[in-house]
């Protein structure tokens, strides 16, 4: 008996072993007829357990996912998997050559494009693969996110809350063991057409991370989320012998709400005045701006809409008019209420 999907040839997901593919993606544009876009994939099985679905490279300027799935495809073994490892560790393979969020070859946002068209462009088709094909078959699922070029995270989970209890429940218990220094938490269904929200829809139990930024790699943030991966992996039953090494450090749970962005009202040169993971007052001051040519014109001042932490600091110093230049997130402490599955 085999399980075949047509867009990704090759690939037999009820076989055991090891196999390597591509999503057929088509595309066909002034330099190319009918040319196919390969989307990578791996696909691991020890047999009969859970099926994981893991992801990376939903934006291509983000690159410790890529990093931590490129390994895991090289490492790891069929015969210490129990059940199924579904790996996409370039999903927007146009945007990864190019090292941006989005490429130029659609300009259009992966993480905002599900559930996709099968007749659309390359980010669309790969969204219909994931959301109709990939996401149905999962037991769970993780997309794999950090800044990218733009911004700056505190290195976290980054969970949906709700759908319902039981969704959440099992979205909170795969928090703790990735272990992640922080878990930033946000209202269900935030952005229309991301991942996390298809698997919300499909009642999968997702995870995502935010692990650093600056369109660069940590080396202390992709360590830690190397040794969270795995465990995160034995918690979900498709790892053998992984562990739980990481559950036991304390996490530390915030939320972005709709006044946590700090947008600028001044075009010019950005200058943080506070550092990520840092505790502010509303009021405080966060940053300022500078203007470039107004030699003689103040900076402008800009502060906190509420107390809380720092999640993100805008990396890039040059802003404009409606730039986020950093994000205050609520700050729950250690002990975020389990179960809770609404909106603050």
């Amino acid at each position: 008996m085999s399980l075949r999907i047509p867009r990704i040839p090759g690939i037999d997901f009820a076989a055991v072993g090891k196999q390597l593919g591509y999503l057929d993606i088509e595309h066909s544009d002034n330099e190319n007829d009918a040319a196919v876009i390969p989307s990578p994939i791996a696909v691991l099985s020890g047999g009969d357990g859970p099926t994981v679905l893991l992801i990376a490279g939903t934006h291509g300027d983000e690159y410790e996912g890529q990093i931590l799935l490129q390994e895991l495809i090289r490492t790891l073994n069929p015969d210490e998997v129990t059940g199924r490892l579904i790996i996409l560790p370039a999903l927007n393979i146009p945007a990864v050559r190019e090292g941006r969020r989005v490429s130029s070859v659609d300009r259009v946002n992966l993480n905002r494009a599900l559930p996709g068209r099968a007749d659309g462009g390359p980010a669309l088709q790969i969204a219909s693969i994931v959301a109709q094909e990939l996401i149905p078959m999962a037991d769970f699922v993780m997309d794999i996110h950090s800044g990218g070029i733009a911004s700056e995270y505190v290195p976290s989970a980054f969970v949906y809350q709700g759908p319902t209890p039981e969704l959440w429940a099992a979205k909170v218990a795969a928090v703790a063991a990735f272990n992640a220094p922080y878990s930033v938490v946000v209202k269900p269904m935030l952005k229309a057409g991301s991942i996390s929200g298809a698997a919300d829809q499909a009642g999968v139990p997702m995870i995502s991370t935010e692990l650093g930024g600056r369109g660069t790699v940590s080396l202390p943030i992709l360590a830690r989320a190397r040794t969270g991966l795995r465990s995160l992996l034995g918690h979900w039953g498709v790892l053998k012998d992984a562990g739980l090494s990481g559950i036991g450090d304390p996490i530390q749970w915030v939320e972005l709400t709709a006044q946590s962005a700090v947008h600028s009202t001044m075009a010019g040169i950005l200058e943080p005045v506070v550092g990520l993971g840092q505790k502010v007052a509303a009021g405080e001051l966060v940053a300022r701006v500078h203007s470039v040519e107004e030699l003689e014109r103040p900076p402008k001042d800009f502060f906190s809409p509420m107390d809380g932490v720092v999640a993100i600091i805008r990396h890039p110093a040059l802003v404009n008019i409606g730039t986020t230049v950093v994000n205050i997130a609520v700050d729950h402490g250690t002990s975020y209420a389990k179960g809770n599955h609404e909106p603050s």
